[in-house]
């Protein structure tokens, strides 16, 4: 499932929706979403894999903040997996997402917090704004 020539990021991303905006500032760690708490490690995404991840779960929010993670101060506690944690790879593949395992995220890990917007575009305009400034792989 993985591709052994899928280079390692530089940074990885967590998505939060507008209900559970992360505080300013950041504390030394965040608290966890349900979601992350039932699945048991800390569900994050590539910069190509944001877009996807905003679209199927964050579509009907209006705002979005995406934390910036630099990869290399937690790769160690990432592993490479599907959605459902059943298949998992060295590095990045198809399908594979990044998880942080046994880790935390707070000020420390966090180089930026980004808030979108969505207003009147749609998220597919957002994104690819997004590319060209801060959403960088």
């Amino acid at each position: 499932m993985s591709n052994p020539d899928s280079p390692l990021p530089n940074y990885l991303y967590k998505l939060i929706p507008s209900n559970a905006a992360p505080p300013d500032p950041l504390p030394e760690e965040l608290q966890l979403s349900e979601l992350d708490q039932e699945s048991g490690f800390i569900h994050l995404s590539t910069a190509t894999q944001v877009p996807g991840t905003v679209k199927r779960f964050f579509a009907d929010e209006e705002r979005v903040f995406i934390l910036k993670i630099p990869f290399e101060p937690v790769k160690e506690n990432i592993r490479w997996e599907s959605p459902d944690a059943k298949v998992c790879g060295p590095r990045p593949g198809e399908g594979l997402f990044p998880h942080l395992y046994d880790g935390k995220l707070g000020k420390d890990e966090v180089e930026r917090v980004v808030t979108l917007q969505r207003g009147i575009s749609e998220w597919d305009n957002i994104m690819e704004e997004a590319k060209t400034t801060w959403l960088t792989y």
